[in-house]
């Protein structure tokens, strides 16, 4: 522990302060798992909200080309397609709130 004085106000407070020697590690944020089939899972990297999307069922799609937009703290954040291919299934909608690795698409 160490002690520190903090002043706030004109007023002086003593503060102990715990130090913490394990870091916790951040959870690996996945953006595509692999399908046995070849197929690949497009999973949310963050949470929020869709607030845009790009693709339907049977769009064709270029690698790096944006599939949707979502927002998380007042950000956008383009999400982008992982492989070419054709989006085979599609499991969220414009305004859904999406969790951490949710799957969001599927491409193949």
């Amino acid at each position: 522990m160490k002690l520190y004085k903090v002043k706030v106000n004109g007023k002086t407070y003593e503060v102990e302060v715990e130090s913490i020697t394990e870091v916790e590690s951040t959870p690996e944020i996945k953006k595509e798992a692999p399908l046995n089939d070849g197929k690949i899972k497009v999973l949310a990297p963050i949470q929020g909200t869709v607030l845009k999307s790009n693709v339907k069922v049977g769009s064709e799609v270029q690698k790096g080309s944006v599939l949707l937009v979502l927002e998380s703290m007042k950000l956008e954040n383009d999400i982008l397609a992982p492989v070419t291919g054709y989006v085979s299934q599609v499991f969220i909608a414009v305004g859904q709130k999406v969790e951490l690795n949710q799957l969001m698409l599927i491409i193949g």
